[in-house]
């Protein structure tokens, strides 16, 4: 079983999305099963209606799962789950306070060194526990042996003892830590396979030895994605607007384009342009690069430009909102100078709103609008053009930039010769 697991803390992010697809493919590819998993354990930073936001955009890319489950319905497990390790001697209560950690963690700073937790509760008696009126958390012992897994892009990884102290899985309000929430549900819901950031990397261990200190003995294979950069070579964050799947959307980036992208970045693939569906076809998790994979705003837009062309002229009419397919042809004429809607629909839209003359031609502006108003129908350009230049005498710039201006409300655009036969049933209502 494959999953994406969200928090609903903020829009979503690219990399995020990235995760969100990938473990979607694959999910096909096995037949395993693909379901959602909201973790919205964390109530402080919750942002109420964020998770209906995650979900319609899955909707948006069209990624189809087999169940949706709430991380917080499953807290009475968590607090189970970590006393049962308390009653074992696999977990312990610690009464440390923050001051005292904190102390700690700066005497280890000044000392140059990685602050490990330095098991101050291990060994507390029962009677310490039992007269001890202060606030606790429970903490996981100490793994007495290397942790290994093996991850699909990265490889053969090992984590030593020494390198995961006995850290916190319930807090003083009784409610789970994030790797401990996150290992005891992937138990529940049986995720046998895990397709997420290399942010999460550290996250793997500690998930490995919760879920073995629980007797949970069923594998799960890992493949961590390298992170996604932004121009200027840094991780993508919040402040790049790019990195937001809600942002790409308002500026009308096709879903099929982000998703055609978002496989393409840092892996090999057959060929440049494709939909998620041809890529279910040939995607190899192996392929994707161990390094990260810089965002090329422009790449993106180029093939966006390539999905916009690939739509019916119904489709894109649609996109710009026209019913009628003619509108679609025009907007794959104007892919040649626009590579999102935002782009292309106000250019669209202005050759059917009040046009104003270009300066300077105020006069042939007016007389060629006059002329047009009782002009017959032309199926060719050539014929409607010839019929413009006899009835007005104009020549050159004088005929063509008040001509341009009046049908796209323009200086420039698609060759009139090109527009011509996607407009000229629309002539007569383009000149009022």
């Amino acid at each position: 079983m494959y999953r994406f697991a969200p928090s609903p803390t903020g829009d979503m992010h690219i990399g995020n999305l990235r995760a969100a697809i990938f473990n979607f493919i694959c999910a096909r590819q096995s037949g395993k099963g693909f379901y959602i998993r909201i973790e919205d354990t964390d109530t402080a930073r919750n942002i109420d209606g964020k998770d209906k936001d995650i979900l319609e955009i899955l909707k948006a890319f069209n990624i189809t799962y087999e169940n949706i489950y709430y991380q917080s319905k499953n807290l009475r497990f968590h607090q189970q789950l970590a006393m049962r390790l308390v009653t074992e001697k696999k977990a312990f209560m610690c009464f440390c306070t923050e001051e005292e950690i904190e102390a700690k963690r700066e005497e280890a700073k000044k000392n140059g060194a990685a602050y490990r937790y330095d098991n101050a509760c291990l060994n507390l008696s029962d009677e310490e526990i039992l007269t001890n009126n202060k606030p606790f958390v429970v903490r996981l012992k100490q793994p007495t042996q290397p942790i290994t897994f093996t991850d699909d892009i990265k490889g053969v990884l090992t984590f030593e003892p020494k390198d995961i102290d006995s850290f916190v899985i319930l807090r003083q309000n009784k409610t789970p830590m994030y790797n401990f929430a996150c290992a005891v549900d992937d138990m529940l819901e049986n995720t046998t396979d895990i397709i997420r950031g290399e942010d999460h990397v550290s996250n793997t261990p500690k998930q490995e030895h919760i879920r073995a200190s629980l007797g949970y003995t069923q594998k799960v294979n890992y493949a961590h994605l390298p992170i996604i950069l932004n121009h200027e070579g840094k991780k993508m964050s919040k402040r790049d607007d790019a990195s937001s799947v809600k942002w790409l959307l308002e500026q009308g980036f096709l879903p099929s384009a982000i998703a055609n992208y978002l496989i393409l970045l840092g892996n090999k693939t057959p060929c440049e342009i494709f939909t998620m569906e041809e890529a279910v076809e040939w995607f190899n998790i192996k392929n994707v690069s161990k390094s990260p994979a810089k965002f090329d705003i422009d790449k993106l837009r180029q093939i966006n430009r390539e999905h916009l062309r690939r739509l019916s002229d119904k489709e894109f009419a649609n996109l710009v909102g026209f019913e009628d397919e003619n509108i679609g042809k025009i907007g794959k004429l104007y892919t040649e100078e626009g590579s999102v809607i935002k782009e292309i629909e106000p250019k669209i839209k202005a050759i059917f709103t009040p046009k104003s003359a270009p300066v300077g031609f105020e006069k042939e502006f007016d007389m060629l609008k006059l002329i047009l108003k009782d002009a017959p129908y032309f199926e060719e350009f050539d014929d409607f053009k010839s019929y413009l230049l006899e009835k007005s005498s104009l020549k050159s710039k004088a005929f063509f930039k008040p001509l341009r201006a009046l049908l796209t409300n323009s200086e420039h655009g698609p060759e009139l010769a090109t527009l011509y036969p996607v407009i000229k049933t629309y002539i007569k209502e383009i000149i009022k």
